[in-house]
């Protein structure tokens, strides 16, 4: 199960960059092919304007009869762009074009003669532009005509970000749903640990809780073959003493049984809490004569300081019992030697009352802290391997904070003991 859950992972792992590649892969080429684009509309916009340059000087020789064959010969041996057009004009065909050609960029220009003179400059053109710009010979000189020879350079700086303008949409979906896989990916992932993480947690609570009820059964089994022995009918005492055990070990499932119900009420937030006036120094004396026999059937103390002076609050008796017998049975469990548990209450700030429970138990790591309060989760034991439970302990005591708006926290100390803090509003005297 492990090596196909790594396996799943790397495979969409694995996918997931594939993709992201092949986006960018066709980014970049859609990139590259933008660039071509414009280089092609480059080229063809140097020809429209060499065209119609040429077309305007024509149109500038009207004592001439135009026909093809003298615009050919007036093209080839008179044409000159000095002295029949402005730098203005020049500039206004030039930006015409290049619009017509679907180019929108600033753009300086240059015409040159023979002898590399210029004839008409842009006021942003620099020599160094003669060699990045675009080139173009503008008439239709031939070597028997080369004092007509005028060469157009026009530097067009190709703006990337127009480029990307134009492709924004691509680049915006192309985003969008590689953002949508990375988080599939992401939430597949998690859904993966945390079945994980609930397969595990069913394996160990279905083995606690066959545990939990294998060994009261098989005392109740016992009990009853003990009471069909001939020996034993007979003896009042014996039949006493075996049925109190069977009715002993029957409130002991009943207890685990309903702890597992009250765990799913709790879930479907069914449970409704019988609120009361309740003296908390009262529950928790009556809690703890009740466990003062457990602990010290492991040699250990309960120390009672309770000290705060506004200690009544208004909660569920059964459910605030509960939550103190937890805290003081986790002690009393947690512990690798005889158990020293204190029960501590103070007055703090706002009308609030806090409830220290303070062991010298194993102690917990800061994983563990952070997980101790979820269900079914149940943390490491070290050498403890005597501590029975589903894991549902703390959780039902975190509820039920929750319920009576209190706040409950840990702190710990690995091999030193817990401290858990219960803080509940308290209730208000009466003043009148």
């Amino acid at each position: 199960m492990k090596k196909i859950f790594s396996l799943i992972v790397i495979l969409i792992t694995l996918s997931v960059l594939g993709i992201l590649l092949i986006q960018m892969s066709w980014i970049n080429k859609a990139l590259d092919l933008k660039h071509e684009n414009f280089q092609r509309s480059a080229d063809k916009s140097l020809k429209d304007i060499a065209l119609e340059i040429q077309s305007e000087f024509i149109s500038k020789q009207p004592s001439l009869p135009m026909n093809k064959k003298t615009t050919q010969y007036v093209l080839e041996t008179k044409f000159t762009t000095q002295g029949y057009f402005t730098k203005e004009e020049l500039h206004g065909i030039i930006e015409t074009e290049l619009k017509q050609n679907n180019i929108k960029q600033p753009f300086e220009f240059c015409i040159l003669d023979m002898f590399k003179n210029p004839l008409f400059l842009s006021d942003g053109f620099k020599p160094q532009d003669l060699n990045q710009g675009y080139t173009f010979s503008i008439g239709l000189a031939n070597d028997n005509s080369a004092m007509q020879q005028e060469v157009l350079y026009i530097k067009i700086p190709e703006d990337n970000g127009v480029v990307i303008r134009e492709m924004l949409w691509m680049i915006i979906v192309s985003i969008v749903f590689t953002t949508i896989i990375i988080l599939a990916f992401f939430v597949t992932v998690r859904t993966l640990f945390n079945q994980k993480k609930l397969s595990e947690i069913k394996s160990d609570f279905i083995n606690n809780m066959t545990h939990e009820l294998k060994t009261p059964l098989a005392t109740i089994s016992l009990a009853i073959d003990a009471l069909t022995n001939e020996k034993v009918i007979h003896d009042v005492d014996k039949i006493k003493i075996y049925s109190s055990m069977i009715k002993e070990e029957n409130k002991r499932m009943n207890k685990q049984v309903e702890k597992i119900l009250q765990a799913a009420r709790l879930e479907k937030e069914e449970i409704k809490l019988n609120v009361q006036e309740l003296d908390t120094h009262e529950i928790i004396h009556k809690v703890a004569d009740n466990m003062m026999l457990q602990i010290k059937e492991k040699n250990g103390t309960l120390s009672l300081d309770l000290t705060a002076v506004n200690h009544n609050i208004e909660a569920d008796e059964v459910h605030f019992s509960n939550i103190i017998f937890n805290l003081l049975d986790n002690a009393m469990k947690y512990s690798d030697k005889a158990p020293q548990i204190e029960v501590v209450t103070l007055n703090t700030g706002n009308g609030m009352l806090s409830i220290k429970v303070k062991d010298n138990g194993i102690g917990m790591d800061k994983e563990t802290q952070a997980r101790i309060f979820e269900k079914f989760y149940r943390a490491h034991t070290g050498n403890l391997h005597n501590v029975k439970g589903f894991g549902l302990g703390l959780s039902y005591v975190k509820a039920i904070v929750d319920a009576h708006n209190g706040k409950i926290k840990v702190e710990s100390t690995p091999g030193k003991g817990s401290i858990f803090t219960i803080i509940l509003p308290t209730k208000l005297p009466n003043l009148s």
